[in-house]
């Protein structure tokens, strides 16, 4: 008896043979196959766009809830720094910054409620600042222009002129 005749008498008497074949050719199957790519679904990214801010406007994005953006203010531009939620939001330690014009603040190394503007008087021209604290704001600009994105420009309300 040859060996094929062997095997094919032992699929005809054991039923079990043949649950056996079959799974060990799903496997086969199954390893060998190809397996589709499913590439990820392209999101498009959030857009903003660049756009003139006055001071009340800007007082909006101050990151009081979860969904609202941060935005900030320094040397006549405007920031997105919504990313650095932990330093500009509410309990951050740059909070007050946070929807107003941070120039005076971030050149005197001051967190104060008093070196900010308030937002229904003209921007600060920060005219009296010293050689010192115009280098220190040089500093800042330059670190929020190289690690968040500008929105916007900072401009008078003109209702105030």
């Amino acid at each position: 008896m040859s060996l094929q005749e062997t095997l094919l008498i032992q699929f005809q008497e054991n039923p079990l043979n043949w649950f056996l074949s079959g799974f060990l050719i799903y496997v086969i199957y199954s390893y060998l196959r190809p397996v589709p790519y499913n590439l990820p679904i392209a999101r498009h990214t959030e857009t903003t766009v660049f756009r003139e801010y006055t001071p009340k406007q800007l007082r909006e994005f101050d990151g009081r809830t979860q969904q609202t953006k941060i935005y900030m203010g320094i040397c006549g531009n405007v920031y997105d720094v919504t990313k650095g939620r932990n330093f500009y939001g509410p309990d951050g330690p740059y909070g007050n910054f946070a929807g107003r014009d941070a120039s005076r603040g971030l050149a005197k190394n001051s967190f104060d409620m008093d070196v900010l503007t308030p937002i229904d008087q003209l921007l600060d021209t920060l005219e009296d600042l010293t050689r010192d604290e115009i280098d220190s704001l040089n500093d800042w600009h330059g670190h929020f222009a190289g690690k968040y994105q500008l929105v916007g420009k900072l401009v008078n309300d003109p209702d105030i002129f």
